[in-house]
């Protein structure tokens, strides 16, 4: 982290195909050892899959099931006086968004199905329909910070 200025962050370009950042961002998410090409298969095979079992526009599942996952309160660990709390904190837009992606891929790798086209399928229609793994950790991280409510004043 550099001392005098704060870090740049990049700008993602959309993607070719949908013309949007956030499928962008989501399969660079995907992205293993610097496969994008595979990555992007991945996430468009999926979509397909989507467009054959939804009626609705693949996309806006998409961007659904994404609003279903963000978090909107986590906890954070804060030593005070010998003691570690956990102290509910509001989740900055940037983080929500990464939250969501990290964990709509990993609940998505953990899936019964054959491919992972189809494993990324099912859980974004899981995440549609407000249910699944993705949307389990979401609502137990809310949880965990409704819990650890009354040490809120200890937040920095």
């Amino acid at each position: 982290m550099p001392r005098k200025r704060g870090v740049v962050k990049r700008a993602i370009l959309p993607d070719p195909k949908y013309k949007d950042a956030l499928v962008a961002r989501f399969i660079n998410g995907l992205m293993r050892r610097g496969k994008k090409s595979v990555a992007a298969g991945i996430f468009y095979n999926s979509l397909d899959i989507i467009a054959k079992r939804q009626s609705e526009e693949p996309l806006k599942v998409f961007h659904k099931a994404m609003d279903h996952v963000r978090p909107m309160i986590e906890v954070k660990s804060r030593r005070v006086g010998g003691a570690t709390y956990q102290v509910p904190v509001e989740v900055p837009s940037d983080r929500r968004t990464s939250l969501a992606i990290r964990w709509l891929i990993n609940y998505s790798k953990g899936r019964a199905e054959k491919s992972m086209e189809a494993k990324l399928a099912a859980e974004l229609l899981d995440a549609f329909n407000n249910r699944g793994g993705s949307v389990k950790k979401r609502e137990d991280t809310h949880k965990m910070a409704e819990a650890n409510k009354a040490f809120a004043h200890y937040r920095w």
